[in-house]
């Protein structure tokens, strides 16, 4: 059976900004598993080869989820190009973490149009990136995530802000701007993205919301990764209780792959990291713990 999808779903945020999803399904009336994957800083749904996991996942029985963030600079007209940057400006993590809420209890809904074939007992969180670290957070708060899965993640927010001089001028001037490699846009950030992180500095701990997760984790990671250090795996890998750290050689930030991706086939890194993913998602959860959960002996 081939995988069905709807695309491009309006889902009603917290924020005031619509949320976009897509839904890649094997239509056949079962219950699967749910995996909803959140994209990382300068991210969208739509990137490279995210179409292309999605399908991969739908075709190994899962209920597949895409979504942009509310404020990630896109919009419903425009779903790959930063057309609103004051939305982008006017991002943050608690923004983030909410629409990520948004979409876990959209799934959940009685009248989700596959309603039947969600079993709720089995939802499971994607994060690449800044999204893996959102998904951290968010997995530690929600009980109703049965497993993790991050990819080439983050493992602190504090570090990536700037300090001193320069973090005073930001405040003086209330925006800072970065350059989008891939579009050359200088993009702003408005200093309420710092001050909110301030204001939740214990919540948007990713150390301390990795430690009390309380299920399995798949931490991957590439060796040739220059956009976030291996060492963030490797501190994911200390601090999660039951973890697996899948490293993978020679792979860059985005495992080999680029946007836009023309390819039918996967890179041979990408490719490894979604065949690991969908073992480890179709392992019982009590095997994975027993195998790596800590134990309570000293």
């Amino acid at each position: 059976m081939e995988v069905s999808k709807e695309k491009n779903l309006i889902i009603e945020g917290k924020h005031k900004r619509p949320i976009v999803a897509d839904i890649i399904i094997k239509d056949d009336g079962k219950p699967k598993p749910v995996v909803i994957f959140a994209h990382g800083y300068k991210g969208f749904k739509d990137w490279g080869a995210w179409e292309i996991m999605g399908e991969r996942f739908a075709k190994e029985g899962f209920l597949f989820i895409k979504f942009n963030f509310s404020h990630n600079g896109t919009d419903p007209e425009n779903l790959t190009d930063f057309l609103q940057i004051e939305a982008f400006g006017d991002n943050n993590y608690t923004i983030e973490l909410d629409d990520l809420q948004s979409v876990i209890d959209w799934v959940l809904l009685p009248n989700f149009k596959f309603a039947s074939q969600v079993a709720v007992e089995d939802i499971n969180l994607i994060g690449h990136s800044r999204g893996g670290g959102i998904t951290i957070i968010k997995a530690a708060e929600d009980k109703r995530i049965n497993k993790l899965l991050t990819y080439a993640s983050v493992c602190d927010y504090g570090s990536r802000f700037p300090e001193g001089k320069d973090l005073e001028a930001w405040e003086k001037k209330g925006v800072r701007y970065i350059t989008n490699s891939r579009t050359n846009q200088q993009l702003p950030h408005h200093y309420q993205f710092y001050k909110n992180f301030k204001e939740n500095k214990e919540r948007l701990n990713i150390k301390k919301a990795a430690k009390k997760l309380e299920i399995p984790h798949l931490i991957a990671h590439g060796s040739s990764d220059r956009s976030v250090s291996i060492g963030d795996a490797g501190n994911l890998f200390e601090w999660s209780p039951a973890p697996k750290l899948l490293l993978v050689e020679n792979a860059d930030h985005v495992f080999g792959t680029k946007h836009p991706w023309e390819e039918e086939e996967l890179p041979k890194e990408f490719n490894h990291v979604i065949n690991k993913s969908i073992d480890f998602l179709k392992t019982d959860s009590q095997v994975l713990w027993d195998e790596y959960g800590e134990t309570d002996e000293d």
